[in-house]
């Protein structure tokens, strides 16, 4: 790469992009990398602030920008991914698929740690759709040194990508609504209607609901008797308080379910409960999921439906991030809830 007065650049071809700026209005290329500067170009060119460009001249243990941003998104790009072009240096890569994005988070620290290496990516383990961009890498030379190229490469690319999306699974739902007063008739129940809403985006069938008194024992029963026709995830609504009546966590517990936590450090959401009989997640599900729009629910039903098995240690680094702002325009999962560095 070598830099030349604009003045003198007619017939040369230029080695990067030039970007035009207008405040507020607009931001784009006003040339690309490969344009052969012409006559006319000159005044562009002086109108954009530039009095000198760099030229194209290949040059032994150097890459240019494009092609080290394509080699880096390569490396890192697995599942559910494509990449786009380079435009300006940058290589974006997009989902092809809705999903459950994921980024090894620890292992982009040390690509990023890499001198004049740039990758960027929404959080791991955000709920991503379809062509939606997900991440985007450059370099920060319009020419990197080779072998520190290579270096990155290697970390984006080993062990396994660096960054994919899983899809979502399509999973039968069976629900067990608790409370003396659902079961007698005194109150009417709306919790089918919204895990409905909140499982079918993911591909959640439900196989029935089943509304039961504040009894463990049939509690326990109800869900060993989903399992047994079917159910790949039970939910359980109400009773999830520390009130001596509550005893949806018995029930779950009487069922013979492995518990990983009750009691977990997000608001709202603390009195969730998950535990797994085999493989099938059980869900007891806290109060507050019928009248907040956002809640722990909303953090790990992704990742149910991903097909991955939630640990302890994973909740408990939700606390960091598990704090709802409850803004008046919602903007989940666009914002920080939930987003613990540890996942």
């Amino acid at each position: 790469m070598r830099k030349v007065p604009v003045t003198e650049a007619v017939g040369m071809v230029l080695g990067h992009d030039i970007t035009r700026i207008i405040p507020g209005r607009e931001k784009g290329r006003a040339f690309q990398r490969g344009h052969l500067i012409g006559p006319g170009d000159i005044p562009k060119l002086l109108d954009l602030g530039k009095e000198h460009v760099y030229v194209w001249e290949p040059e032994d243990g150097l890459v240019h920008e494009d092609e080290a941003a394509l080699r880096l998104a390569r490396r890192a790009a697995g599942q559910g991914l494509a990449l786009d072009m380079p435009s300006q240096g940058k290589v974006s890569l997009k989902a092809t698929h809705d999903g459950l994005l994921k980024v090894e988070v620890s292992r982009l620290n040390a690509v990023n740690s890499v001198e004049d290496i740039c990758f960027s990516t929404l959080h791991n383990n955000r709920v991503t759709a379809k062509n939606q961009v997900v991440a985007g890498t450059r370099v920060i030379p319009l020419a990197i040194r080779q072998n520190l190229l290579e270096e990155a490469e290697e970390l984006c690319g080993s062990p396994g990508p660096l960054i994919y999306v899983k899809p979502f699974q399509p999973l039968w739902v069976g629900l067990v609504t608790t409370g003396s007063e659902v079961y007698t008739g005194r109150i009417q129940d709306g919790s089918c209607s919204l895990v409905r809403s909140k499982t079918t985006p993911y591909g959640g069938r439900m196989i029935g609901q089943s509304i039961v008194p504040d009894d463990p024992d049939v509690i326990a029963q109800e869900i060993r008797r989903f399992i047994a026709e079917g159910a790949e995830l039970v939910l359980i609504s109400g009773g999830m308080s520390v009130d001596p009546d509550d005893v949806t966590p018995l029930g779950i517990r009487a069922a013979g379910a492995e518990t990983v936590f009750y009691g977990a450090p997000v608001l709202p959401g603390s009195m969730f409960m998950l535990a797994y009989i085999g493989h099938v997640p059980v869900c007891g599900l806290p109060g507050c999921i019928m009248f907040n729009r956002t809640t722990i629910f909303d953090l790990l039903l992704p990742r149910i439906f991903a097909g991955e098995r939630i640990s302890r240690s994973e909740v408990v680094a939700l606390g960091h991030g598990g704090l709802c702002e409850e803004c008046s325009v919602c903007r989940f999962p666009a914002c920080s809830y939930g987003k613990a560095t540890l996942l």
